[in-house]
């Protein structure tokens, strides 16, 4: 059922249902409205005839009868259309003309305060009773009673205030039947009104194309705010109604966040593929060695301890450097699904203490020289950073040796301006500047060198991630190859970091 429809059901039972609870609280006010003004006549005509009716009583306890007939004319023309009964001081009913009760004690018997409510015979009446004549306590005004006096009673049927009431009912009645349909009908108008921009946002969203690739993020890694569309395409449309922009911003962002989780997991599968494509091609030639090594084992067993010797070692070579080359890539892929929530200040002296140390522990005959700061603080992933650093020094330590000299490696930290500054030289014979570039790429390695190929790379992706740079130079002294790395310093006043746009050091193009 439509909302509109729904409103207009509600409206339509609700609208007729507070008019009927509005009569209720109307009716006893209208009651006791009217039966005001019928006793405020009560007692405008019980004041106008006292005076006539005080002498009808004088004249006939005096016995004047012509006198007596003479009041009574005054009191019936005085009496309008109410009813009169005058009962003398013996008791006898001298007057009684007009509607009223006509059975034995259905009128009160004494004075009261007020006008009374008395019924006979499924009729009701308000009665107003008045002393006269006689030995009048309270002047004849009040309830106090007489010893011996008359009695004035003004007499009204209660119908025509009743007949009142019920008109006022049936129209109450009529309003809350009238007032269904018409509330039907306006409930349901307003409400297609006002769900209007509902109906166009589920339109819009029906609109979307399922099928359609979705966008990758602006910054992968972050959450796109609400105004910006994303593969989808979704923009939140401002409608002026409050319920219906929360939802559409609510839709923007869910359909934002759905694009993202699907490029990461359109990146992840990437970079599987490429992990596995990658692998099975760089570790074919390994593997055939191994073949090839374990077949001469396997038909020569009484090879020469010495040939033994040599085709073992050349196995644990080839065993190392399919294990190197399975740690990169899986390193590789790590650096391009890493995401910001990762990332925390992090002391980058201290990671290059240790990375120092462990390199002085894998490379026992090269000499390292660190030159840091007590504690230079930036924003980063540190598993991250440990990888750049490793294999930074390790690849100085592999190919900064010379023939005549163990390698050294003197790597120093400074902060300049807004940016870190982490240069690591060495001795070795350098890189010409025309392959300064290439070097970090994928599989990118001179003929023999052991490595996989990937160490730089790996550099070059952390340099990224951390909004730096990493560049090779020649030393100040012109002997040996530079290592360039800057990181951007945290500042209150910078904007929160963004991971780059590139994130496909795995599935991107390789050398």
């Amino acid at each position: 059922m439509r909302l509109s429809t729904r409103i207009a059901l509600w409206a339509a039972a609700l609208v007729p249902l507070l008019v009927v609870l509005a009569g209720l609280l109307l009716l006893p006010l209208v009651g006791r409205d009217l039966r005001h003004q019928q006793d405020a006549r009560l007692a405008e005509r019980t004041a106008a005839l006292l005076p006539s009716v005080r002498a009808l009583v004088a004249a006939d306890s005096k016995g004047r009868p012509k006198a007596e007939q003479n009041q009574q004319r005054k009191v019936v023309d005085d009496a309008l259309d109410l009813g009169v009964r005058v009962t003398g001081t013996d008791g006898g009913v001298l007057l009684s003309v007009g509607p009223q009760p006509d059975g034995p004690g259905a009128l009160p018997s004494e004075p009261g305060g007020g006008p009374v409510t008395v019924r006979d015979r499924g009729s009701s009446w308000r009665v107003l009773t008045r002393a006269v004549g006689g030995n009048v306590s309270g002047n004849g005004k009040g309830g106090g009673g007489a010893a011996g006096a008359g009695l004035l009673q003004v007499i009204a049927p209660t119908g025509p205030a009743d007949r009142q009431a019920a008109a006022v009912r049936r129209r109450v009645l009529l309003v809350a039947l009238v007032s269904a349909p018409v509330a039907a009908l306006l409930g349901f108008a307003l409400a297609e009104r006002a769900t209007a921009p509902l109906r166009r946002l589920s339109r819009r969203a029906a609109g979307l194309d399922p099928a359609a690739a979705p966008g990758a993020p602006a910054s992968p890694g972050l959450p796109r705010s609400p105004g910006s569309p994303g593969g989808h395409g979704f923009l939140p449309e401002r409608t002026g109604t409050t319920e219906v922009d929360e939802l559409s911003s609510a839709l923007a962002l869910l359909l934002t966040r759905y694009d993202e989780q699907a490029h990461r997991t359109a990146q992840a599968l990437d970079t599987a593929r490429a992990f596995s494509a990658d692998a099975s091609h760089e570790l074919r030639t390994p593997l055939m060695s191994l073949r090839t090594n374990l077949d001469v084992l396997a038909a020569h067993p009484d090879l020469p301890a010495a040939d033994r010797d040599e085709v073992v070692a050349e196995l644990r070579q080839d065993h190392a450097r399919l294990l190197d080359l399975l740690t990169a890539l899986s390193t590789l892929a790590r650096g391009d699904l890493v995401q910001l929530d990762a990332f925390q200040p992090v002391d980058l002296a201290e990671l290059v203490d240790a990375a120092a140390e462990e390199a002085r522990r894998r490379h026992p005959g090269t000499v390292f020289a660190v030159h840091a700061p007590a504690e230079l603080r930036v924003f980063g992933w540190e598993s991250g950073l440990r990888i750049m650093l490793a294999n930074l020094l390790g690849n100085a330590a592999v190919h900064g040796r010379s023939d005549s000299a163990p390698a050294r490696v003197t790597v120093r930290l400074a902060a300049e301006g807004a940016q870190a500054r982490l240069t690591v030289d060495d001795s070795g014979p350098g890189v010409p500047p025309e392959d300064r570039a290439a070097v970090f790429q994928r599989f990118h390695r001179r003929r023999e060198s052991p490595g996989s190929g990937l160490g730089l790379t790996l550099v070059a992706q952390q340099a990224a991630l951390h909004g730096g740079t990493v560049a090779l130079t020649a030393p100040p002294d012109g002997a040996g190859c530079r290592a360039e790395v800057t990181l951007p310093l945290p500042r209150p006043d910078a904007p929160t970091l963004e991971l780059p746009a590139r994130r496909d050091w795995l599935t991107g193009p390789g050398r």
